[in-house]
C-alpha cells in the first residue's frame, strides 16, 4: 500500500514491522486492508475517494456523500466478464475431471456427465445470486447477468453437440438445452431490471469510526461540512438590502442540502435565495421570506429526497402559513421523484425499509392525487432514493438544469410536466439530470 504522504510502497511485512507506518517517512496508516474482511479500504482509496467527490477541493460535500462514493468504490471492484468466463471454462474441465474421477469408482463412467452436469447448475445459480445481490452495485449486477447470457450460449453450444455428436444421448441434449436457455433467460431477465434496491457494505458507525482516525491522522478534511447549525439568534440586516427580493426560491426538504447548496455559493451564482423547509438558516429565515413575499413573479424550486416525507414537500409549501398558503405563485418540483427514477436508465442507488412502504400508504390523498399509480406502488413497495447518494457536482447540475429549464413554462419542448389547475400551478421536472 502506497503511503499518501511521500508516496512510498509499503509491503505488508514493512507495515507491520513499523507499527502501520510508512517505512521512509514514518506517517501512519489509517487502514489495514488485510485486516478489513472483503472491504479491503486502503488510504490511497480513501483519499481518491475525497478527491473525487470534492472536484480536487473545490467543493464542499456532507459526509453522508462520502459514505456514498466510497460504497460505490468498494461494489464497483467486483470480477470482470472476461474473468468470470475464465474461471467458468476452468472450472468446466477441472471439476469434472478431478471430482468426477473420485465420484467413478462409486457410480462408474456417468460421474463425468453428473459432475458436469452439477456443476453447471452450481454455476449458474451462483451468478443468477450475484446478479441479484443488494450488496452489489447495478454496474455489477449487470456483469454477473451479461456472463449469464453467455455461459447459457456456451451451454447450448457446447452441450447440443456432446449430446448429439459424441454421447449420442437425448437426455444429454435436453439437459443442456433446459440449462443454457435458464441462463440465458436469467441473464436477459436481469439486464432488463435496472431499479434494484441495495443495500450499504459497511454501517454508518464503520464509516464514522473511519472517518474520525483520518482526520486525527492527516488532519481535517477541508471540504466535508460540519452538521447544520441552527442558530436561533436573527442577524441584523440592512434595510437596503431587505428591500430588494429574489426572482427563484430554492427549497430543500433538509438543512444538509440547503446548507451543501450554501456552502458552493450555489445562491450567489444562480441570483436565488436557499432556505430548507425545516427554517435552515434560522436566522436569516423570517427576513429571507419576508423578501419573497415582496415578488410576485416568484418562482419556487423544490429540491427533496424521494421518499414519503420528501415528495411531500410541495404540499407542505402550498398548505403551510410560514411558507405560501393562498399564494398563487408557481412551484416547480425538479425531484427526487418517483417518475424520474422510474425513467432513469441511470443507475440510482435505490433502497428500501418496511418504515418507508407504511408512510407512503399513510401519504394524505392531497398528495397522492399528484402522483401516477406506478409511481404510489414504487413508494409502497418500501423503496426510496436520498439526495445525498448524489455527489455535489452532480446535485449542482441537475437543480441548476432544472432552473434553466423552467424559463420558459409555456414553451412547447419544455421539460416540465404541469401538474394542478390554473392559478395554483406546480411543474415537475421530467427527467433528474
Amino acid at each position: 500500500m502506497k503511503c499518501i504522504n511521500c508516496g512510498t510502497d509499503n509491503k505488508l511485512k514493512e507495515r507491520t514491522a513499523n507499527q502501520g507506518r510508512c517505512i521512509k517517512c514514518n506517517h501512519p496508516f489509517a487502514f489495514e486492508p488485510t485486516s478489513m474482511s472483503n472491504l479491503k479500504i486502503t488510504d490511497p482509496m480513501f483519499a481518491k475517494a475525497i478527491a473525487d467527490i470534492s472536484t480536487n477541493n473545490t467543493l464542499f460535500f456532507t459526509p453522508k456523500q462520502l459514505f456514498y462514493v466510497l460504497d460505490n468504490r468498494i461494489k464497483s471492484k467486483s470480477a470482470s466478464i472476461f474473468g468470470l468466463l475464465f474461471l467458468y471454462l476452468f472450472l468446466s474441465l477441472w471439476v469434472p475431471g478431478f471430482i468426477g474421477g473420485f465420484a467413478s469408482l462409486l457410480i462408474g463412467n456417468n460421474s463425468f456427465l453428473l459432475t458436469s452436469v452439477l456443476f453447471n447448475i452450481c454455476f449458474i445459480l451462483y451468478l443468477y445470486n450475484k446478479s441479484i445481490s443488494s450488496k452489489i452495485n447495478i454496474k455489477s449486477r449487470q456483469k454477473y447477468a451479461r456472463s449469464l447470457q453467455i455461459i447459457g450460449g456456451i451451454i447450448l453450444a457446447g452441450g447440443i453437440y456432446a449430446g448429439l455428436i459424441i454421447y449420442n444421448s437425448f437426455n444429454l441434449f435436453v439437459i443442456a438445452v433446459i440449462l443454457g436457455m435458464l441462463s440465458i433467460y436469467f441473464g436477459t431477465r436481469q439486464l432488463q431490471r435496472t431499479k434494484f434496491a441495495q443495500e450499504f457494505s459497511f454501517s454508518q458507525n464503520d464509516f464514522q469510526g473511519w472517518l474520525n482516525r483520518w482526520q486525527q491522522l492527516n488532519g481535517s478534511i477541508l471540504k466535508i461540512l460540519p452538521s447544520p447549525n441552527q442558530e436561533n439568534t436573527p442577524v441584523t440586516v440592512n434595510p437596503d438590502v431587505t428591500a430588494y427580493s429574489f426572482d427563484r426560491l430554492v427549497v430543500c426538504d433538509s438543512a444538509s442540502i440547503a446548507q451543501l447548496l450554501i456552502a458552493n455559493n450555489f445562491h450567489f451564482e444562480n441570483n436565488c435565495a436557499i432556505l430548507s423547509i425545516t427554517g435552515y438558516p434560522q436566522s436569516i429565515f423570517d427576513i429571507t421570506m419576508q423578501m419573497l413575499r415582496r415578488n410576485p413573479d416568484l418562482k419556487v424550486y423544490a429540491v427533496h429526497d424521494c421518499n414519503p416525507r420528501g415528495i411531500g414537500l410541495v404540499h407542505r409549501l402550498r398548505t403551510n402559513a410560514n411558507w405560501f398558503l393562498d399564494s398563487n405563485i408557481v412551484i416547480i418540483d425538479i425531484g427526487l421523484t418517483p417518475r424520474q427514477i422510474i425513467a432513469t436508465k441511470r443507475g440510482m442507488f435505490i433502497q428500501s425499509s418496511p418504515e418507508s412502504a407504511q408512510a407512503a400508504k399513510e401519504l394524505p390523498q392531497e398528495v397522492r392525487q399528484s402522483f401516477a399509480a406506478e409511481e404510489l406502488a414504487w413508494l409502497e413497495s418500501g423503496n426510496f432514493v436520498e439526495l445525498e447518494s448524489f455527489t455535489p457536482q452532480r446535485l449542482i447540475k441537475v437543480i441548476q438544469k432544472g432552473i434553466s429549464g423552467s424559463l420558459n413554462l409555456e414553451s412547447d419542448d419544455s421539460s416540465l410536466l404541469l401538474v394542478g389547475d390554473t392559478g395554483n400551478d406546480m411543474y415537475i421536472v421530467q427527467s433528474f439530470g
